[in-house]
């Protein structure tokens, strides 16, 4: 356990239907009772109530079907998975086709296999804080945590930005960064909050070369970060 002090005052320890449908339940046939019509109107007459019967049957299903996508667009997003952990009481979006690895230390990581900078991972650490802003103003928060636990000691790191945001009756700061190694440049944005005595960081990335492409799903991923209780 090394010990990380975000402030003078603040230390915290951180760990390195288809439609269903019956067999023959549409294939109603309406029998005339009466056979003193024409054979023109007995034919109309039964094709009518075929209809009727018919509609009868496929409009609620069609009525459910029209509702039934709602709940899952209101929860989803398209091109994106949701993670949610109801231990921990959190919940995130990663992009479609990234993989869940397993890392010592982090609570959850997803990547792209084939470009292995594009990833997204959570680490919890205790905390007797009762929300961030008890650790102080973003900027410092984030520059603290950026150099000493975001990036090895051995590379250059740039805070580009930082803010605080509220979701929910719950405090955020998100932030922007970049980690210089020496073969490539990763481009992050990171979010994190106090809640239920937990310390919650979330961090994503890509490779600086791929930035302008991938920026717009990053900051979705981080943006969808929240708390669940």
């Amino acid at each position: 356990m090394a010990s990380l002090k975000l402030s003078p005052s603040s230390p915290i320890s951180i760990s390195k239907v288809g439609v269903p449908c019956s067999k023959k339940g549409l294939s109603f046939l309406v029998k005339a009772e009466h056979h003193s019509l024409s054979s023109s109107s007995h034919l109309q007459d039964k094709c009518q109530r075929r209809l009727i019967v018919t509609f009868g049957v496929v409009a609620p299903w069609i009525s459910l079907l029209s509702r039934a996508p709602l709940s899952f667009a209101a929860e989803s997003k398209k091109g994106f998975l949701a993670v949610s952990d109801n231990k921990d009481a959190y919940s995130f979006l990663y992009p479609f086709g990234w993989q869940e690895v397993v890392i010592e230390g982090q609570d959850k990581v997803y990547k792209d296999v084939i470009e292995p900078l594009e990833s997204v991972s959570v680490n919890l650490i205790p905390t007797s804080k009762q929300t961030i802003k008890e650790f102080g103003p973003p900027k410092q928060i984030a520059e603290t945590l950026i150099k000493k636990v975001l990036a090895p000691p051995n590379q250059k790191t740039t805070l580009i930005d930082a803010s605080e945001h509220d979701v929910d009756g719950k405090t955020y700061y998100q932030f922007e960064f970049t980690v210089q190694a020496r073969n490539y440049t990763r481009h992050a944005l990171g979010t994190i909050t106090v809640f239920n005595g937990k310390f919650y960081t979330l961090t994503t990335g890509a490779n600086e070369r791929r930035w302008e492409k991938m920026k717009d799903r990053l900051h979705t991923v981080v943006d969808s970060f929240k708390i669940t209780v």
